[in-house]
């Protein structure tokens, strides 16, 4: 039997149709041959929810919701969605309204808790919560941000006025003045900074000649050191200790008169003789050098000598 047009026409368009639900319900996140549990949860606003979003599991689209109304003599709003009958969680999952995008609107997430004595069911009604925006956190940093900065103006506002009242126009001037004079020594100090580096840079040699120079005495003194270290100096120090107690002892003898130089010190009777020998010497010299004499003889015919007469008659 064969079918006529107008029969194929409608057979392809009824597939057509069927097709389009199908692929439909596909991206909804439903079915046409799995069944359904409807659920229920209560917000307090939903601004920005519609129905058909989307319902998700950890980013996985589950369901639909289907209906948005108030609950009876309350302003509470009633939220209807569907999702997969096949999934196993407890009653206590959380449906969460949460914003996936600075314009996407709402959706809902359910957040799922998993206790197989309270499994979830058709009809159930979830435990409900608002996850914060982007723009509602935003806006709760901005607020004590903007009153803040709305005080700091009014404060500076305040500040600027009373300056205005305590400045008059010579203190003004003044202040102008102090300005100028601040902004040509910072000038003048780069010019003495521009000037040091010139001189800086036509003496660099004979600057790192100075420290080669430093380093190298700095290595002497090290050599030097490193050689005082290796000589024995304890040595030399006993050697100078017992020196210095030698010393102490000649020196303490000559203060208790002992010895020569000891007696020559302490001894009056000593000196005095030593202080008149030295007077009859100089006497005798004196005296030989004038009668000479007196005291050298030729004498070829054996003429007797003459007595000594000295020159002192008392």
């Amino acid at each position: 039997m064969r079918l006529s047009k107008e029969i194929k026409a409608a057979l392809f368009v009824l597939i057509g149709i069927f097709l389009f639900l199908i692929g439909f319900n596909f991206l909804n996140g439903t079915s046409l041959f799995k069944s359904e549990s409807e659920l229920y949860a209560v917000f307090e606003q939903v601004e920005g929810l519609q129905s058909g979003t989307q319902v998700t599991v950890n980013g996985l689209t589950v369901g639909k919701v289907k209906s948005i109304n108030f609950l009876p003599s309350s302003t509470r709003i009633l939220v209807t969605f569907s999702v997969r009958n096949d999934l196993k969680f407890a009653k206590s999952s959380i449906a969460e309204l949460y914003e996936p995008g600075l314009i996407g609107g709402k959706a809902i997430a359910i957040i799922p808790a998993y206790d197989l004595e309270n499994s979830l069911a058709s009809g159930d009604t979830l435990p409900s919560r608002v996850k914060p925006g982007l723009t509602d956190v935003i806006g709760t940093e901005i607020e004590p941000l903007q009153k803040k900065l709305g005080e700091l103006l009014i404060n500076a506002d305040t500040l600027i006025s009373s300056l205005n009242v305590v400045l008059d126009d010579q203190a003004q001037q003044s202040l102008n003045k102090a300005m100028t004079e601040v902004s040509t020594t910072i000038t003048n100090l780069n010019t003495v900074s521009a000037a040091l580096s010139k001189i800086l840079i036509k003496q660099e040699s004979n600057i790192n000649q100075t420290f080669d120079n430093l380093a190298q005495a700095s290595v002497n003194l090290n050599q030097i050191s490193d050689s005082l270290s290796q000589a024995n100096l304890k040595g030399m120090v006993t050697e100078f200790e017992t020196a210095a107690s030698s010393l102490n002892s000649i020196l303490k003898s000559m203060e208790q008169g002992e010895g020569s130089i000891g007696k020559l010190l302490h001894d009056d009777a000593l000196y005095n003789n030593l202080e008149a020998s030295t007077k009859e010497v100089e006497l005798l010299i004196k005296d030989l050098k004038e009668h000479p004499k007196r005291y050298v003889h030729f004498s070829l015919f054996g003429k007797k000598d003459t007595p000594y007469e000295s020159e002192d008659k008392n």
